[in-house]
């Protein structure tokens, strides 16, 4: 990923270089491209191609996560130490997540019962298929608790890694300066993953194109309309809280320009729609939410907090229109009991999605407290992708916009450092501050 608009040769000049948002719509544009061409004239092994580039890109991402997650929670919690009110920012944190949440999922609910997106669809019973791993309330449960410590970082279960993390700060706290040694560590090795990470959102124009160009070659277009209205649902849902019920929020409350909001937010959003992971957005997220003022202490704690268990799209918006769908498919009426369970899933399970591309979990788990068919999770498998890009860019908006609400609210927000923020390269100002101080030397 350039990190400025231009770069320095040998010989002083400076050379244009494309910036990051043009790369991603350059990788989007040429992976429709690609996947239409692979589709229409059935060639396969750049469908494989395709297939192979978009997953080595999401395995890099998945790769840094277990390690990600656990030192990011481990140092966020530590570092409410340095936070004056430390357990009322976490408190007041927890609360706008629910807030928003339960914003979000009233948005999603209102729109699916307005547009009935499994009307007309021709879809049946027999197309759906149960997945193979179903979350339900006691493995919800159960499952926080690891029985080891190697098994959630090889199987990556983030809710578990997170239960460890969250005990190892609190401990920490405890022990005082005996475990200064431990955080020293923790911190290095948080930077260290951080900056490996930066290396694969770089790669990130490259995995657009495989990943929207598998879609495109093995879907194809006539699955994309048999979806069209749960597809544009999702869409006009996520949009009208990212563009709407955020923006509202901050003029209202933190009392903030929400354009400004936008600018600073920017590069993090763009790099969610792509990625599709929440987790390896995080540090793209951290450095953002700063730049919009936010403490640095306050934001590694909200982030890294949110990045595992604020989900706007993923576990509220995208749930309830999933659930009003499947319903409508297997001919399942909901009542008013159903919709107050499907609030209720979005604002307690959302941690069941962990930051992770894709859903899956936290659809059966709604489904399996609503009693539907968990079947109904294999009619929307295929459409998956697309829908996650929009999804996660709202996970992401969500997260940073929390600590901006709650730092303007503390009185701890800088105002100016907010007012100023703009969408460029968020380590363009850093790649500045080197060329100052390091010479490029003339070609002889």
């Amino acid at each position: 990923m350039p990190v400025s608009a231009t770069t320095v040769s040998a010989s002083g000049n400076r050379i244009p270089k494309i910036p990051f948002w043009a790369q991603i719509v350059a990788g989007l544009v040429l992976g429709v491209l690609l996947g239409w061409f692979a589709r229409s004239q059935d060639v396969a092994w750049l469908k494989d191609t395709l297939d192979q580039v978009g997953s080595i890109f999401v395995q890099l991402l998945k790769l840094a996560v277990a390690p990600l997650v656990f030192f990011a929670i481990l140092v966020s919690i530590t570092n409410l130490r340095k936070v004056n009110n430390a357990a009322r920012l976490a408190t007041r944190t927890l609360l706008w997540f629910m807030i928003t949440s339960l914003i979000a999922v009233a948005i999603g609910l209102a729109i699916g019962l307005v547009t009935n997106p499994g009307a007309g669809t021709g879809l049946t019973p027999k197309d759906g298929q149960k997945p193979e791993n179903a979350g339900s309330w006691i493995d919800f449960l159960t499952g926080i608790v690891p029985t080891d410590v190697i098994t959630p970082f090889t199987e990556l279960n983030v809710l578990q890694i997170v239960f460890m993390a969250a005990v190892a700060g609190i401990a920490a706290l405890k022990l005082g300066e005996k475990a200064q040694p431990i955080l020293t560590l923790s911190e290095s090795v948080l930077e260290l993953l951080q900056k490996a990470l930066w290396w694969v959102i770089r790669l990130a124009p490259i995995g657009t194109v495989g990943l929207i160009g598998f879609a495109i070659a093995d879907y194809g277009w006539d699955l994309i309309g048999k979806y069209a209205t749960f597809t544009a649902d999702v869409y006009i849902g996520c949009a009208l809280v990212m563009f709407g019920v955020y923006p509202l929020l901050l003029a209202t409350v933190a009392k903030v320009n929400p354009i400004q909001f936008f600018k600073g937010a920017w590069p993090a959003i763009q790099l969610a729609f792509v990625s599709r992971s929440s987790v390896g957005t995080m540090p793209v997220t951290v450095k953002v939410t700063e730049r919009l003022g936010v403490p640095k202490e306050y934001t590694s704690f909200a982030v890294p907090f949110g990045a595992t268990t604020k989900m706007d799209g993923c576990a509220a918006i995208y749930p309830a229109l999933a659930a009003i769908f499947i319903a409508q498919i297997f001919d399942v009426q909901l009542g008013i009991k159903e919709y107050v369970l499907i609030a209720f899933v979005s604002v307690v399970g959302s941690a069941a999605t962990a930051g992770l591309t894709g859903a899956t979990v936290m659809l059966t788990l709604t489904l399996s407290t609503l009693g539907l068919p968990l079947e109904g999770v294999g009619l929307l498998m295929a459409i998956d992708p697309v829908l996650d890009m929009m999804r996660t860019a709202t996970n992401v908006a969500g997260q940073a916009l929390v600590p901006v609400l709650v730092a303007a609210r503390e009185n701890i927000l800088d105002r100016d450092a907010y007012n100023a923020a703009t969408s460029s390269p968020i380590d363009e100002a850093e790649v500045r501050g080197a060329e100052r101080e390091v010479a490029v030397p003339a070609a002889a």
